[in-house]
């Protein structure tokens, strides 16, 4: 299992700290080190939905010009996302082939499940 990350961001703290006392073999990777990459979001996006990952909610959204907004699609999600990681919704957990996004109630069940 690899949980993507910041290492600064709480949720991803309690997600980590949650599957590593549930006896979870869990890996870190921070999003915005050099294990992060476009493959890593190419593959995420294979399978999720690119408004799932994006997180209009971040300072980071927030902080982007009026255009960047503007015209969203997948393409340019993927774009900013790869320039911003801080965009992405976090944590992104892989478990084989899936992907969980975020760590509510539901994606708590899915991995510790």
């Amino acid at each position: 299992m690899k949980l993507f990350g910041i290492k600064s961001c709480d949720t991803c703290r309690k997600a980590l700290k949650t599957l590593e006392q549930a006896g979870k073999p869990v890996t870190f990777v921070d999003l915005r080190g050099d294990d992060f990459g476009a493959d890593d979001l190419d593959r995420w996006l294979s399978k999720v939905d690119w408004e799932l990952l994006l997180n209009r909610k971040s300072t980071s959204w927030r902080a982007l010009a009026d255009s960047d907004k503007e015209d969203m699609d997948r393409e340019k999600a993927r774009a900013l996302m790869l320039a911003n990681p801080t965009l992405i919704k976090r944590p992104v957990t892989e478990t084989g082939d899936e992907i969980v996004v975020g760590f509510g109630s539901a994606q708590q069940a899915t991995l510790l499940g």
